[in-house]
């Protein structure tokens, strides 16, 4: 059974408040070094930790450059709003674009995620 996903941030409180606030999900623990976001108290979770000498992931991939290692999706029903919210907590939008149902984002520590539109 799949638990959740731990992603390493240089914030790990402020960016489990950016999710939480992002998915309307709640923060289940926060201790330094330490934080959780749940979407129910069965999960999923996920967990932001700590990460010393963090380097944010460049998108799109750059030789030479920190290479993201995975990112999120989540599916939206109004594209352009879900972007402002998200924009208004704290993440930018990527200049590169690749779809038009799709928009890349930053979270506050640079992580890529993806908004999806979902047509049903």
């Amino acid at each position: 059974m799949w638990w959740g996903t731990t992603v390493e941030a240089p914030d790990p409180g402020g960016l489990a408040r950016f999710y939480a606030e992002l998915l309307g999900w709640h923060l289940g623990h926060e201790e330094p070094g330490t934080a959780v976001v749940a979407a129910s108290p069965q999960g999923p979770f996920f967990v932001f930790q700590q990460a010393d000498g963090y380097r944010a992931p460049v998108w799109p991939p750059a030789d030479g450059d920190q290479r993201p290692m995975m990112h999120f999706d989540f599916q939206v029903g109004d594209l352009e709003s879900a972007v402002a919210d998200a924009v208004a907590l704290g993440a930018t939008v990527a200049d590169v674009q690749p779809q038009d149902n799709v928009r890349v984002l930053f979270d506050p520590a640079g992580h890529p995620f993806c908004l999806c539109f979902d047509e049903a």
